[in-house]
C-alpha cells in the first residue's frame, strides 16, 4: 500500500511538473545591435507572445524603454524587473486585452538623459533652465534622433519581419521616469505612429526636483506651451499618467496635477482619453512599476477601448 501511494504521488508530481514546462512562455529575440544611421545601434529584444509561432494572426506592438528592465532579472540594473512579458500573459488569459509583442530598447547607458529627455522642450527653455538640462544630459540632446531610430527604423523593421497591426490603434509606447517623458514625446511628435503611451512615473522635473527652486514656474510653463503646440487634442489617442509619493515620486504630484489641468482643457477627457493615477507608498523603482503594469497595460489596451 505504502509503495502504491508513493508510485501514485511520483505521477501526480510528474504530470504537475509536465503542466508547469508546458505553460506558455512566448518566445524572445535578441538582437544585440541593431544598426541606426540616427543613434549608430542599439540594443533591442522582442518578445512574441505565446501561440505567435503556431499561427497567422496579426499582432499590436509596445515599444518600451530601458529594456534592460523588462525582462530578466540577471541584465538588470537594480536586481529588479518589470515582468512584462509575464503582465501581457496575464491580461491575455483573462481576456482582458489582445496579445501583443513587444519590442524592448535598452537604454543608452550614460548617455540615457539625453536620449529621452524631449528636444523641442529643451529648445524652449530658459538659460538658466537649459544650463541646468546640460549639467543633467551630460551631452547634446539625442531624442530627435532616438525617435527617428524607433519611427523610421525599428517600427519598419519590426512590421516587415513579424505579424504586426502596424497602424496606430495598436501600436504603444511606455516607459518609466526619463522613460515616460520620452514616450510622451513620442506621442505628440509621432501622432499618426503611436495611439498609446504609458508614462510612468512621468520625470515632469527633467533633472533633479531639489535643485529647481525658483526655476519650476518657468519649467512648468514651457511644459504648458508644449502640449498644447505639439501634443494637441486626443484626436483617438490615449495616455497613461501615474506617479507614487516616495522617493523621486514624491515631488511628481504638483506638476501632474497642472499638467492634468491643460490635459483637460485641449481636450483629453479623463477616463477615455487618459488618466493619471496616484499609487500611495509606491516608490520610483522597477518593483512598484511591475505591481502596477496590469493597469498600466489593461487600460491601454483594453478590448472596449478600440
Amino acid at each position: 500500500m505504502i509503495r502504491l501511494i508513493l508510485l501514485v504521488a511520483a505521477m501526480l508530481l510528474s504530470a504537475s511538473s509536465g503542466q508547469a514546462a508546458a505553460q506558455p512562455v512566448g518566445r524572445f529575440v535578441d538582437l544585440p545591435a541593431v544598426h541606426s544611421d540616427n543613434i549608430g545601434s542599439a540594443h533591442v529584444t522582442i518578445w512574441l507572445p505565446p501561440g505567435y509561432d503556431r499561427g497567422h494572426r496579426r499582432y499590436g506592438v509596445v515599444y518600451m524603454h530601458d529594456a534592460e528592465n523588462l525582462f530578466f532579472v540577471e541584465k538588470s540594473n537594480f536586481n529588479k524587473i518589470w515582468a512584462a512579458d509575464k503582465s501581457v500573459t496575464r491580461l491575455t488569459a483573462a481576456g482582458a486585452i489582445d496579445p501583443v509583442i513587444i519590442v524592448g530598447i535598452y537604454s543608452a547607458g550614460k548617455d540615457r538623459a539625453r536620449t529621452y529627455l524631449p528636444q523641442r522642450l529643451y529648445d524652449t527653455l530658459t538659460p538658466a533652465l537649459r544650463a541646468k538640462a546640460d549639467g543633467f544630459a551630460n551631452g547634446p540632446i539625442r531624442s530627435d534622433a532616438y525617435l527617428k531610430f524607433l519611427t523610421a527604423e525599428l517600427k519598419p523593421m519590426i512590421d516587415a519581419t513579424y505579424r504586426t497591426r502596424p497602424d496606430r490603434r495598436h501600436t504603444a509606447v511606455i516607459g518609466s521616469s526619463m522613460g515616460g517623458l520620452i514616450s510622451l514625446y513620442a506621442i505628440a511628435e509621432y501622432p499618426t505612429v503611436f495611439g498609446m503611451a504609458g508614462c510612468v512615473s512621468t520625470h515632469w522635473p527633467l533633472f533633479n526636483p531639489t535643485e529647481i527652486g525658483d526655476l519650476q514656474p518657468d519649467l512648468l510653463a514651457a511644459w504648458k506651451s508644449y502640449l498644447v503646440e505639439r501634443l494637441g487634442p486626443p484626436r483617438g489617442r490615449r495616455i497613461w499618467f501615474d506617479h507614487g509619493d516616495q522617493t523621486l515620486d514624491q515631488f511628481y504630484g504638483p506638476w501632474q496635477s497642472q499638467i492634468d489641468i491643460v490635459l483637460d482643457k485641449m481636450g483629453w477627457q479623463l477616463g477615455r482619453d487618459r488618466t493619471s493615477r496616484i499609487y500611495p507608498g509606491a516608490a520610483h523603482e522597477e518593483n512598484a512599476w511591475a505591481a502596477r503594469l496590469d493597469a498600466v497595460f489593461g487600460w491601454l489596451m483594453a478590448r472596449h477601448a478600440r
